[in-house]
């Protein structure tokens, strides 16, 4: 089987279409928890992603492609060129996002679940696209799903990690980021991440941005300050994002009022993702130019 971009991209939709994990559960019948997903391609011989490394964008400890290839593959013989990045992009439905704009301190119990469940999802998905590339010829490997992932301290950013999801769909070309560390995709921020790293000749898509910020209507004009006041842990301001008052708040009060109202294990937040400009896209005076 010769794969291709287009081939990936079927792979995933084909997943989330099908899994009956991908369904909200209880009371809410056949809903889905995710709507059709964005998927972005890098070359692994991108310098972006050592940059990432030699900056605090991300630090030291985060993977090159090929560092996490390797380590899955030790035996196999590789060439970096011969790498490639695949990013995914898990858009919250509009039943979803409605539900938590009416919410202000605590998160709606759709919204949970598509965190809590949700998130369930994307792990399968990550481990399902790894072990089918694999099969056909194509080796992969899901860095998250790797057992050495980890989040990482960090002097500059607080914390990060091995793999950062959101950096990633970056260089994927899916994404810039937002006053919250959240990223502002073509389909708003209200999503989740996943990705791969496989040995195959795909080919990579432009990025249609260069600043890191390029989508953020703060960092442009100065006049978008949404998600501080949507905040309700006050964990953002104009200096940027608390990481330590976001987590303290997701950690201790969600979690707790999620199990109690919906029975559920874990946490959510996602006030930052709604009711805000870049909810369901990039802001119209910031939507890069087609080519033509």
């Amino acid at each position: 089987m010769l794969i291709s971009n287009e081939i990936i991209r079927q792979m995933i939709v084909d997943f989330l279409s099908t899994t009956p994990l991908n369904l909200m559960g209880e009371n809410f019948g056949e809903e889905k928890i995710w709507d059709t997903p964005l998927v972005g391609f890098a070359a692994a011989s991108d310098p972006i992603f050592k940059r990432f490394k030699d900056s605090d964008a991300c630090g030291p400890g985060h993977w090159l492609p090929e560092e996490i290839f390797v380590k899955a593959f030790p035996s196999t013989s590789v060439q970096n060129e011969e790498l490639a990045v695949v990013s995914w992009v898990l858009p919250q439905t509009e039943e979803t996002k409605f539900s938590l704009r009416q919410e202000k301190e605590m998160p709606s119990e759709r919204w949970s679940r598509s965190r809590i469940l949700g998130e369930k999802v994307n792990e399968k998905l990550r481990e399902y696209m790894a072990e089918a590339l694999t099969n056909i010829g194509y080796e992969a490997v899901a860095p998250v799903s790797f057992p050495e992932w980890t989040r990482l301290d960090s002097k500059e950013r607080v914390y990060t990690s091995t793999w950062s999801e959101r950096h990633i769909a970056y260089a994927c070309g899916l994404g810039t980021f937002g006053l919250d560390d959240a990223l502002i995709t073509p389909v708003g921020k209200a999503m989740r991440l996943g990705s791969i790293v496989v040995k195959a000749p795909l080919k990579p898509d432009e990025r249609p941005y260069t600043d890191m910020h390029a989508y953020f209507l703060h960092f442009s004009t100065g006049k978008c300050n949404a998600c501080i006041s949507r905040c309700p842990a006050d964990a953002i301001s104009t200096q940027g994002h608390d990481k330590i008052k976001c987590r303290a708040y997701v950690h201790s009060a969600t979690s707790e009022y999620i199990k109690e109202h919906y029975n559920l294990n874990g946490y959510s937040c996602g006030f930052c993702q709604t009711k805000v400009p870049c909810e369901n896209g990039i802001p119209p005076s910031l939507r890069p130019i087609p080519n033509k």
